[in-house]
């Protein structure tokens, strides 16, 4: 089973270079499931039912969040009425929507789990233990991982404790694709950094000149969008059915 994750997509413009590219590499990689980051979907921060939707037409399975979810108050009745909507696990349970879903695919079913760092991020439930409660309450056999968080250390770290016990542990915030995919020792692919789908030039996704400003005096902004050249950054786990196991990652940049 081939599964594509996809880095945090940056507003509409974003959405539009997916929905470009998007089913053509379906079909000419034979992806089998989509993951996408959509927490950054919607023009100005956060996701709105119109930018969710978007992605899902575009071909994205299952989308996830991190620490912009709740921006749009628009937004908090679909994560409890949009199955394939995720937001990170450590939030309090009151909040709105999951932070797991397994998607049915006929033949078999594939999981999705949904966690934030703590580490230079807000103060959250563990990740750590969170993914134990969620693992131990039962996961489909193939399960995936998107963990949102800010230090590598961090997300290398959660890589090797959920090593074994899913077929995959990507990351995602940055919007910095980084070179270390691998096959952790019990066969989980790991990747820290999926990396960003909008603008190549952009601070992340925004015009430079602001966070320039931003960087330079430390008074407020506007991050208003960058435009121009665009790029998806997104993986590919090669995942084997009967196991679980990773048996390969592929790094893409499309642009």
């Amino acid at each position: 089973m081939n599964i594509m994750a996809i880095g945090d997509v940056v507003g509409s413009i974003g959405c539009r270079f997916l929905r470009e590219h998007l089913p053509q590499l379906k079909k000419s990689k034979g992806i089998d499931l989509v993951i996408a980051n959509g927490e950054n979907s919607a023009d100005g921060n956060g996701i709105t039912p119109t930018s969710a939707q978007f992605l899902l037409d575009s071909g994205v399975d299952v989308i996830t969040t991190g620490n912009h979810c709740f921006r749009r108050k628009e937004s908090y009745e679909l994560y409890d009425s949009c199955d394939s909507l995720l937001r990170p696990a450590n939030f309090p349970s009151s909040v709105p929507g999951k932070g797991l879903c397994v998607v049915d695919m006929g033949r078999i079913q594939v999981g999705v789990i949904n966690l934030m760092g703590v580490v230079y991020m807000e103060s959250m439930d563990s990740p750590f233990d969170t993914a134990d409660r969620l693992l131990l309450a039962g996961v489909p056999k193939i399960t995936l991982v998107d963990f949102h968080a800010e230090a590598t250390g961090e997300k290398r770290s959660l890589g090797y404790y959920l090593d074994g016990r899913v077929s995959a542990v990507f990351g995602t915030h940055t919007h910095v694709q980084t070179a270390d995919e691998s096959l952790l020792p019990n066969g989980t692919g790991y990747l820290s950094d999926l990396g960003m789908t909008g603008p190549v030039n952009s601070v992340l996704g925004v015009k430079p000149e602001i966070v320039i400003e931003k960087m330079r005096t430390k008074m407020p902004v506007r991050f208003d969008l960058a435009d121009g050249i665009c790029e998806m950054d997104c993986a590919i786990f090669q995942i084997d059915e009967k196991t679980g196991k990773a048996l390969s990652i592929k790094r893409l940049q499309i642009s």
